[in-house]
């Protein structure tokens, strides 16, 4: 009896055997790039409108509104010497005005912000969850509620159209507290406050020495976001100034952009100086940043 020898086909190279070779991507790989793809898509509408600013920038008042829009001009020195001359250099001043309230108030805020969030998280007492909930509110309260109150309470104390009338309302930073609090629970062991008490140390001088150099990465987080959210704010300097010399880059250059309603040739300078306008803050989170990662690693290697 003879019998027929059948041959099997052998599998290709990186398939697994009994199974048929599929060239498609599998589901669950296609599920993981659903992520990525959408983080691509924010990331170019968040980056598309700065690329505009930084190529409007370099362009001439006729480039402007002549050549297409990628199309890097030839106009940038031009634009950086009119601005400059504009109003003997006000622009200047609206830079070192926002300089002034966002390093300052962000320096005040973040030194509120780590007392009251390391007294939440260390001190019990009664009604310490009733202030951390009050304060959460404020979290959630929009600037807008709070403006029209602070403008009150200011001009009775006659203080609006000064720079203490941008910089106090921006001290207590509810966030940041709540910031500091998380931090300062996870970052300071409370075995060590006890061990300070025990040596005799007062309660400040164990802050001071000890938690805070603790809780300095947190806090330069917190001063990172402050800074940030001064620089860039603008209603309530509208609200509190009338002198345009104390005005913040941010409403300088919206009164320069509705001067260029009537004149077109200031266009230019609102875009050159909103370019400009955006390195220190680019700047700044370079800086932190390196900090901010010594501070860790520092950290790290000490415990």
């Amino acid at each position: 009896m003879s019998s027929l020898a059948v041959p099997h086909a052998e599998p290709r190279a990186g398939s697994a055997p009994g199974t048929a070779q599929d060239h498609r991507p599998p589901l669950r790989r296609r599920i993981a790039l659903v992520p990525t793809v959408t983080l691509l898509l924010g990331a170019l509408y968040c980056l598309l409108p700065v690329a505009w600013v930084v190529i409007a920038a370099t362009k001439s008042g006729r480039e402007l509104f002549s050549t297409f829009t990628f199309l890097p001009g030839t106009g940038f020195a031009d634009n950086v010497r009119d601005l400059t001359a504009y109003r003997d250099g006000v622009y200047w001043q609206w830079m070192a005005n926002s300089a002034l309230y966002a390093g300052l108030g962000a320096l005040l805020s973040t030194c509120v912000s780590a007392v009251s969030g390391y007294a939440l998280a260390t001190y019990r007492f009664r009604g310490r969850e009733t202030i951390f909930n009050v304060l959460l509110a404020g979290v959630l309260m929009p600037p807008v509620i709070l403006a029209v109150p602070q403008y009150l309470l200011l001009a009775k104390a006659d203080l609006t159209d000064s720079y203490l009338s941008v910089l106090l309302p921006q001290i207590l930073f509810p966030y940041g507290v709540y910031l500091a609090r998380i931090y300062a629970a996870a970052a300071v062991p409370a075995d060590v406050v006890e061990a300070g008490r025990m040596d005799g140390a007062s309660e400040w001088r164990i802050f001071t020495r000890i938690a805070l150099p603790m809780m300095i990465p947190g806090m330069v987080t917190v001063f990172l976001f402050q800074f940030v959210a001064i620089w860039n704010n603008f209603l309530l300097p509208y609200i509190m100034l009338s002198d345009d010399e104390k005005f913040p880059i941010t409403l300088g250059l919206f009164t320069l952009l509705e001067q260029g309603a009537n004149t077109p040739a200031l266009y230019t300078l609102v875009i050159t100086g909103a370019f400009l306008a955006v390195l220190p803050l680019v700047a700044l989170f370079l800086v932190i940043q390196r900090f901010w990662s010594l501070d860790l690693l520092s950290g790290a290697v000490k415990s």
